[in-house]
């Protein structure tokens, strides 16, 4: 298994992680999976025998449960892995319960660190940007938990670049810690990552990781022209909780998936998952399995490398029109490299 390094740190991460939204199956995430405690430990041992050590959970899922299925997955080996989590959304009735405020975050972790049966979280992470808190309270906060060893590295996720380029400055300003990483949705079909947010993770050692890698279950090789979607999909209960996707330019992204996957011998979500790989800032994709089945599909994405042709055909296959101002940037490439496809 590859390891980098996460951002500009001293903490290295396995190049792929194990997403738990599958675990607990309850609420709106049901459709997702329900991996009970016996069936997350066959998982989980599954990825450590293949190097996967790092898990990436979150407060909101299922209400929790995910991190106690987890917690009961990891129990006895905790020393062998890193656990990754995130809180900032609603979590209670109380005005309190909710954002990155003192309160909250503090309990947050506290309860976090209860439900996965640890002492310590190796990577937490905002879960969402909160306009009320103060960023000084903030990264205050966050600097209270690493000293007192609660918790090591710090992050973000479904930040805008003003917003963490925001917080950086606070703590620089300050002395306060950096946020190292930045969970982001990133895919084939979903590369509005690499207008803002990639090249900010360049110039400030920010480290991408990579949430929902196969563009919400639609790049599984399941979805194709005049195939219509299966009956087993998580599409069906999920689908408008996920960016929309047009069908053509969606069957573009898969016609190209497939012709590489035919030369590589290779499925097309492994295709998938190796674009990313390659792509500039990327420390770590995190993925997600309903199954044995899946996990092991999805560990097929490593120990190979796409071709620079083939990088190509499927960097022009999901090209798309950029949002202003970096469409008009891309004119200045002398000057201005970074709004350019990467």
């Amino acid at each position: 298994m590859e390891h980098r390094q996460l951002g500009r740190s001293g903490f290295s991460v396995p190049v792929l992680s194990l997403g738990t939204g599958t675990f607990g199956g309850k609420g709106g995430l049901a459709g997702w999976g329900s991996s009970d405690a016996a069936e997350a430990t066959r998982l989980v041992d599954i990825c450590l025998e293949h190097g996967v050590t790092m898990f990436d959970s979150a407060d909101i899922y299922s209400g929790g449960a995910s991190e106690e299925v987890l917690g009961a997955a990891i129990r006895g080996r905790r020393d062998k892995l890193l656990i990754s989590t995130k809180a900032t959304f609603r979590s209670g009735e109380d005005a309190n319960a909710v954002g990155s405020s003192r309160f909250h975050l503090t309990r947050a972790v506290e309860a976090a660190l209860k439900r996965l049966g640890t002492d310590h979280i190796d990577l937490f992470q905002l879960h969402g940007y909160d306009a009320k808190t103060p960023p000084e309270e903030v990264l205050s906060t966050l600097d209270a938990l690493i000293r007192a060893g609660k918790i090591g590295y710090i992050g973000v996720s479904n930040f805008s670049g003003w917003h963490l380029m925001k917080a950086l400055a606070v703590a620089d300003r300050y002395g306060l810690p950096r946020f190292v990483a930045n969970q982001t949705y990133y895919s084939l079909v979903g590369r509005d990552y690499e207008w803002e947010l990639l090249p900010l993770g360049l110039d400030q050692g920010v480290g991408a990781v990579v949430w929902s890698p196969l563009g919400w279950g639609r790049l599984t090789g399941k979805i194709r022209r005049g195939k219509p979607l299966p009956e087993v999909s998580r599409l069906h209960t999920t689908a408008d909780f996920g960016p929309p996707v047009a069908d053509e330019y969606l069957f573009a992204v898969v016609d190209a998936l497939d012709r590489v996957a035919k030369e590589v011998g290779k499925t097309v979500p492994q295709v998938a998952l190796n674009w990313l790989l390659q792509r500039p800032t990327v420390s770590t994709v995190v993925i997600g399995a309903r199954n044995e089945q899946q996990l092991k599909d999805n560990l097929g994405a490593i120990g190979w490398n796409l071709t620079p042709e083939q990088v190509k055909l499927l960097d022009k296959a999901s090209a798309t029109t950029p949002a202003y101002p970096y469409w008009h940037q891309r004119q200045f490439k002398e000057r201005n490299p970074f709004p350019t496809r990467i």
